[in-house]
């Protein structure tokens, strides 16, 4: 099984609706994806700037912004089916691929802190590690080469501030993924599926 995190900001590119194909043609009962928030979370970047409100009310309009996306992804890809119990994952999993729409109030019985810390990057990984899945992909809407680090991908704000710490603590298999290397998804996915 295989958690697959897909950048809100791959919204961007046209390749976001092959990401979707390939995870529903090769991840039936074994792909969870977990949605960036996008567009959605930009705005409330902006208005937080704006309004200065605080980050506990940002970290739960990001969470709806992830929803969104879910929501968006389905509408895109309508045989891929959102479910937002952590519990109730794996038993929807059986001929599908789920769509995590995360639930604020899982998360703060979690315990996870409500900052710009943690994004859906750092989310991705806690969801892999609830369900005991030992293998996440990042799929991300910039351009790395393939040999960069966690750390370097954290420095240049690619992945979250928080993720690199997380995941040290946890034994996942991570692989980042430019939103140009279709081809690398898709043997992935052959791979551990």
């Amino acid at each position: 099984m295989i958690v697959v995190k897909l950048g809100g900001s791959l919204l961007s590119h046209t390749e976001l609706a092959q990401f979707l194909q390939l995870a529903k043609q090769h991840g039936k009962g074994q792909v969870v994806i977990v949605p960036g928030g996008g567009v959605f979370a930009d705005q409330v970047r902006i208005t937080q700037q704006q309004w200065q409100y605080n980050d506990r009310t940002a970290h739960y309009m990001a969470i709806l912004a992830m929803q969104q996306m879910a929501l968006l992804f389905q509408g895109l890809c309508a045989d891929l089916v959102i479910v937002n119990n952590v519990e109730m994952i794996r038993s929807s999993m059986q001929q599908n691929v789920v769509i995590w729409s995360p639930l604020s109030s899982e998360l703060d019985a979690a315990g996870i802190p409500a900052n710009w810390d943690i994004t859906s990057d750092t989310l991705a990984a806690w969801l892999a590690v609830q369900l005991a899945i030992d293998h996440l992909i990042l799929v991300k809407s910039a351009d790395f080469s393939a040999n960069s680090t966690l750390q370097h991908l954290s420095t240049f704000g690619i992945i979250d501030d928080a993720f690199v710490d997380f995941v040290r603590k946890h034994t996942l298999t991570i692989e980042c993924i430019s939103y140009h290397q279709i081809s690398n998804f898709s043997a992935s996915l052959k791979k551990h599926v």
